[in-house]
């Protein structure tokens, strides 16, 4: 039974990811000379000792997911707490955080490129209005002012950052706020009772609370970052110099632009056992997680069960963690490392010093006076982070709705006057737009289809049946993440001009589920295992096939659930620039972050069409977000945070 809710997961993960590993590990022994490739054994490995490019480019990536995995927790846990602790509007304010997670890598590029532009770019110009950025030189923060944000060798890597947390905050955010509905009430009034202050409940009931959901969403998205190629490619393309390049874009310079495929492989390969080896450690401290159940006791037993749990060993272990990654990143990086401290220092004594004004309000008996503070710092930061997330998205909607002389000539920036459909009639007109949307449309509905199918028999599988081998298939799923698609392109286009699918709309139905479903499922499996197993065990009394039960009980009670994996999988069918970018060369199978890119000819860059077709892009998926936002929240919270 295993193996028939398994085999459509195997076929596709053993078919598309697994062989292409094994083609790359031969291409990664040989070398080519002229048109033909020789074998050199380990000489490309051997070569990386020496390989400063190589380097630099693991340093890049390490220092580009730490930072922004920091920042992305401190500002996703913010976010959340804010919007947890609000009544009104809340969901509101979720829908509009989770905007910048929703809309396509090429529109987040194209927005903070222009932004940035040291010359015409509203955030120098915002900042030297301000006078904010007169002050960030004077006290050192960036060399010059104005600033050339992504030319500067010394700011290229942190405006990288930048928009890499602009781009993650909402994913965080989401997950955070699932885990915190998912903490018991009881626990913070028990807390509340014995006399805990506001930071006493946050650091020994909703930290530990979260600590299942933290492991997850860090693990994941710190996978991401360091296998990210299409917003560095599209922000800076690895420069100045080799500045912002990851190793995953050094290995695509090698195999692509220097035609040295085995090279190229070893980059990419060479990484593979450490992130494997540390993605095995996750998993399995995952699953004990899973195994852990509170008791059911009083409100006071359950808090003081809670505290002794947090003094143990288990919660130094972040500690430790964070103290080393603190030690490699002051090594690795010490012009970024003290400005990254100032920027997290501010925003924590802010925080730190409103909590301690209301602490000592309360405390003092002024209960509205604390509630009025209280209410001004949160809507204060709530103001911030969504002019943070914001912003961008607003100049491209103003931008798309401007005349191409108001574009050109940098006047109305703010409001167009008057405001115009011409770079929507241009789009059109100039550009086979109509069918980039068409072809984005059926892929991603096809391949979120297939990554739906294939993801729920096998959550399932891996939830509710026992049989050898399920851990290791779970970590097998997982390390596909591991794979970066600068490597698994190579192999696999070699694979689809032998199956005679390049060029055409089904070599990407057939390849999106790769880098989809290994999320899908594990969120599935949380969910499936959530759902009360009493439910499957009286269908199978009753005379139902354990398939039977499976269709009739537990997919009409996994809806939630399903629909979060729908929307996931959809946003990054949506989103996908690599593999169409190599796959596709014909203008009438392009999809829109492709088609997008190529409008761009050397340095003519249409602006206004381009805002609105990044508008047009971004609307559909940002609906379908608002529509499906509560039974979103839901599904996490049942799959991700509870399994």
């Amino acid at each position: 039974m295993a193996a028939l809710f398994l085999a459509p997961m195997a076929v596709l993960v053993g078919g598309l990811v697994l062989v292409p590993i094994a083609r790359s590990i031969i291409t990664s022994t040989t070398e080519r000379h002229g048109q033909d490739s020789v074998f050199v054994g380990l000489d490309n490995y051997l070569a990386l000792v020496s390989d400063d490019q190589f380097h630099t480019g693991v340093v890049n990536s390490f220092v580009f997911t730490a930072y922004a995995e920091v920042f992305k927790v401190v500002l996703g846990l913010a976010a959340a707490l804010l919007l947890h602790h609000r009544r009104r509007g809340r969901a509101v304010l979720a829908g509009l955080l989770l905007v910048p997670w929703v809309v396509p890598t090429v529109v987040t590029a194209f927005s903070w490129r222009a932004l940035l532009d040291p010359i015409f770019g509203s955030v120098n110009t915002l900042l030297t209005a301000t006078g904010i950025g007169p002050l960030l030189a004077s006290a050192h923060l960036v060399d010059s002012w104005p600033a050339g944000w992504l030319s500067d060798p010394s700011l290229a890597m942190p405006s990288v950052i930048l928009v890499n947390v602009w781009k993650g905050v909402p994913f965080f955010t989401v997950c955070f706020l699932a885990g915190l509905k998912a903490i018991p009430a009881d626990l913070y009034e028990a807390a509340t009772i014995d006399g805990a202050s506001a930071w006493q409940r946050f650091r020994n009931v909703t930290l530990p609370g979260l600590r299942h959901v933290i492991t997850v969403t860090v693990t994941l998205s710190s996978i991401w970052t360091f296998n990210n190629f299409d917003l560095v490619w599209l922000l800076t393309q690895g420069g100045p110099g080799d500045v912002t390049a990851p190793y995953v874009l050094i290995a695509y310079s090698k195999a692509i632009l220097q035609l040295q495929y085995g090279a190229g492989a070893a980059v990419t390969l060479v990484m593979l056992p450490i992130i494997g080896g540390l993605v095995f450690v996750l998993v399995r401290l995952l699953r004990q997680d899973t195994n852990i159940k509170l008791p059911r006791r009083r409100r006071r037993a359950r808090w003081i069960e809670t505290l002794r749990w947090a003094g143990t060993a288990r919660k130094a272990l972040p500690w430790v963690v964070a103290a080393l990654v603190t030690g490699l990143l002051a090594w690795a990086s010490p012009q970024i490392f003290w400005k990254a401290a100032v920027v997290l220092g501010v925003i924590l004594l802010i925080a730190a010093a409103v909590g301690r004004v209301v602490s000592t309000l309360q405390s003092r008996g002024g209960r509205r006076s604390s509630s009025v503070v209280s209410g001004l710092g949160s809507w204060a930061a709530l103001a911030g982070l969504l002019f943070f997330v914001l912003s961008p998205l607003y100049w491209i909607a103003v931008t798309a709705f401007k005349s191409e002389g108001q574009v050109v000539m940098r006047t109305d920036d703010l409001w167009p006057t008057p405001w115009t459909l011409e770079q929507f009639g241009a789009l059109f007109d100039n550009q086979p737009f109509g069918r980039w949307y068409l072809n984005t449309l059926l892929v991603s509905a096809a391949s979120t289809a297939v990554a739906l199918v294939c993801a729920a028999l096998a959550g399932y599988a891996l939830a509710r049946l026992r049989f050898r081998g399920a851990q290791g298939f779970t970590v097998t799923v997982l390390l596909t993440y591991v794979m970066p698609g600068a490597l698994l392109f190579i192999p696999l286009y070699q694979m689809l001009i032998g199956a005679r699918l390049t060029d055409s709309l089904w070599s990407l139905v057939v390849t999106y589920p790769t880098f989809t479903l290994p999320f899908a499922t594990w969120l599935l499996v949380g969910y499936f295992s959530s759902i009360p197993i009493e439910l499957e065990e009286a269908a199978l009394v009753d005379g139902c096939s354990r398939i039977q039960a499976f269709g009739r009980v537990v997919l009409p009670l996994a809806k939630p659930g399903l629909l979060a994996v729908a929307l996931f999988t959809l946003t990054n069918a949506w989103n996908e620039f690599l593999f169409a970018f190599v796959f596709i060369t014909k203008d009438e199978y392009k999809t829109l972050p492709v088609g997008m890119q190529s409008m761009i000819a050397g340095d003519v860059v249409p602006q206004g069409q381009l805002a609105a077709a990044s508008l047009l892009v971004s609307i559909p998926v940002v609906i379908m977000y608002a529509l499906g936002q509560r039974f979103l929240t839901e599904g996490l919270t049942a799959g991700a945070v509870k399994g």
